[in-house]
């Protein structure tokens, strides 16, 4: 056990710290004006403790037993997925949370972990050599599209364009052939134009018909990233809003507690989703590209964890990672500057939530175990 610890990657522990402290200070301020939320921060301590007891209890279990057992734990990801849609709570309009007591725990959250392991095991058994259609490429895509069609209907389009990326993120070190490449980026381009044609020529059709669904709020948030002049003004509030603010924070920021759009609504789930706009309004530029350089520390100490492996599998199971976080990062802060739609995907290791700290807290733990255990069958070797 104690050899164990002893690999724990302490830059990443490092990182981590500071990432929880920015985080805790942020909710504070953005929620200091909120009653509703009040105590958001010091429950968010509360889940970093968890979630640093998840992650280095994770470090101490053999990551190889889990990828031996992706079946169960697909099976079991599946069947909550299925559970949800039945019994789950709607929140923010998308019927995925489980409410046990003050608690709440979204599956959809821990299948992204899942997903990752199962596909990391299916690439793995080639060793390195290519990805066949037949055998890999289809079982792969079999593998990621039943959850993701599950998620699509609660409706969570952020947690199901984070599997999509995943996969791709995996498939693109997976040594794909490059034929395959070609036609699924030549199937990819006109699945996005042939959406795009059909939302700009049904446009009014489509926002009927989710309307009758109780689902409008896709269609808003579509719209108003393809056709931002055409949109609805209460539609367009939150992005423009949050243009807004975090341009108004400059260079050095307004000061910690002194951003003005943060109160009164004019920025929606400031503690979570939109938590970016608070460090662009009251740290500035300065303030975001801190956060943004310790993000690159922490895909870079994971990407060297990753080239270190002796275990395929264990290295895809890190850029599977590492895809994940990647990609939550620039979507968060994409949809805060205008570049991306909004979705509610939360800003990693910063937004107020305790089953996305706590998931992606057991995915560091799992990278952690990927490393300690490398280097101790290493030194057995």
């Amino acid at each position: 056990m104690l050899n164990k610890l002893k690999k724990l990657d302490w830059g990443i522990l490092i990182i981590l710290v500071f990432l929880m402290l920015i985080s805790i200070i942020v909710i504070h301020s953005a929620t200091a004006n909120a009653p509703k939320y009040a105590g958001s921060e010091t429950r968010q301590l509360v889940f970093y403790g968890m979630g640093f007891f998840v992650a280095i209890a994770a470090t101490l279990f053999d990551y190889r037993i889990v990828l031996k057992s992706w079946h169960l734990l697909y099976g079991v990801g599946v069947s909550l997925l299925i559970l949800v849609y039945f019994f789950g709570a709607v929140i923010n309009g998308a019927r995925g949370w489980f409410r046990i007591g003050v608690f709440s725990f979204q599956p959809a959250e821990m299948v992204k972990i899942i997903l990752i392991i199962g596909i990391a095991y299916i690439m793995g058994r080639r060793q390195g050599d290519r990805l066949t259609f037949s055998q890999d490429l289809l079982q792969i895509f079999a593998f990621s599209f039943l959850p993701f069609m599950l998620v699509m209907i609660q409706p969570d389009l952020g947690n199901a364009i984070i599997y999509l990326v995943i996969v791709l993120g995996m498939l693109w070190i997976g040594n794909v052939k490059y034929s395959h490449v070609l036609v699924g980026l030549g199937l990819v381009i006109a699945g996005l134009v042939l959406f795009v044609t059909v939302f700009n020529m049904f446009n009014q059709e489509i926002y009927n018909y989710l309307e009758e669904q109780d689902k409008e709020h896709w269609h808003e948030r579509i719209n108003t990233f393809l056709n931002p002049d055409e949109a609805d003004a209460n539609a367009r509030h939150q992005s423009e809003n949050a243009q807004i603010a975090i341009g108004s924070g400059g260079l050095g920021g307004d000061g910690y507690l002194q951003g003005d759009m943060k109160n009164g609504g004019f920025i929606p789930y400031a503690y979570s989703d939109s938590i970016f706009v608070v460090i662009g309004e009251e740290f500035g530029f300065q303030g975001s590209a801190i956060l943004l350089l310790l993000y690159f520390l922490l895909i870079y100490r994971m990407i060297m964890i990753a080239f270190q492996c002796y275990d395929l599998r264990a290295s895809f199971i890190v850029i599977g990672i590492v895809s994940m976080y990647v990609f939550q990062v620039f979507q968060n802060i994409g949809m805060m500057i205008g570049i991306m739609p909004i979705t509610g995907i939360t800003l990693p290791f910063i937004s107020y939530g305790g089953t996305s700290l706590l998931l992606n807290m057991l995915s560091i733990g799992l990278i952690f175990s990927i490393k300690a255990h490398q280097e101790i069958y290493e030194l057995a070797d």
